[in-house]
């Protein structure tokens, strides 16, 4: 019986899309026994995992871009992923898994509550996305190592960190007018930029994940983005993130 379920796993495995096998293959890879259980343990993995991020454009023609968010109800995070295609922003696939929570929110930290469930909502996609866009933080981090980093490393895809907030470094406000973007820079270095993704609206802080320059970067958000600041695929899994049965058994909390 054993055999059987083994072969049959193997032979579903073998049904599906090539690229989606190295997602596979990477969440194997990362049980959650693996992950870290306390603050200090987490930030040794991160100054541990920071050399490895390519600061380099590691990838081919973006067709299909994915938005990854997540939200937090009844002691669980709900993990969406969203992939939509490009030039038109239509969407052809998303995912929705959630975890039960194990680590406390920490600022700097949020790649340890996140990334299993983002990475498990991936790994469910039936296509592998040509790029990520991540709700968070890339090189922009303390120590360089942010949600979108994480992401990049566990799934090998090339990934950037779109967040609505400053979390480390300085910066000037870029002209008023769409795709204007000034350097958000931290002791000396560019971490990423803040870029004005419509007239005369607040600007979003993007930064490198993986596998991307800061240039390829900015130019992937601006085709992701339409009539509003944040890039379309990061709307919708955050929509699909709320959209899930405990929210509505609790009457909408």
């Amino acid at each position: 019986m054993i055999a059987e379920k083994l072969e049959r796993r193997d032979r579903d495995l073998s049904s599906l899309p090539r690229r989606c096998q190295n997602i596979t293959d990477m969440r194997r890879q990362m049980p959650e026994k693996r992950w870290p259980v306390s603050p200090a343990e987490a930030r040794q993995l991160q100054e541990r995992l920071r050399g490895r991020v390519v600061t380099k454009d590691k990838l081919g023609v973006v067709h299909e871009a994915a938005g990854a968010d997540a939200h937090y109800c009844a002691g669980k995070v709900w993990a969406a992923v969203v992939v939509m295609s490009l030039p038109n922003l239509a969407a052809v696939g998303s995912a929705l898994v959630h975890r039960r929570l194990t680590f406390p929110y920490v600022p700097g930290l949020l790649s340890i509550r996140e990334a299993p469930a983002i990475v498990e909502a991936l790994h469910q996609l039936s296509v592998r996305p040509d790029v990520l866009l991540v709700d968070g933080h890339g090189l922009a981090h303390p120590r360089r190592f942010g949600l979108a980093c994480h992401l990049g490393l566990l799934t090998d895809i090339p990934t950037i960190g779109v967040a609505k907030s400053c979390l480390v470094g300085t910066y000037e406000e870029p002209n008023i007018e769409r795709g204007a973007w000034s350097p958000l820079t931290d002791r000396g270095e560019t971490i990423g930029a803040v870029l004005r993704t419509r007239s005369a609206v607040q600007p979003v802080f993007v930064s490198i994940g993986h596998r991307i320059s800061l240039q390829t970067a900015i130019d992937v958000v601006l085709r992701c983005t339409g009539h509003f600041r944040l890039p379309e695929p990061i709307r919708a899994a955050d929509r699909l993130s709320r959209h899930h049965p405990v929210r509505f058994d609790r009457g909408g909390e």
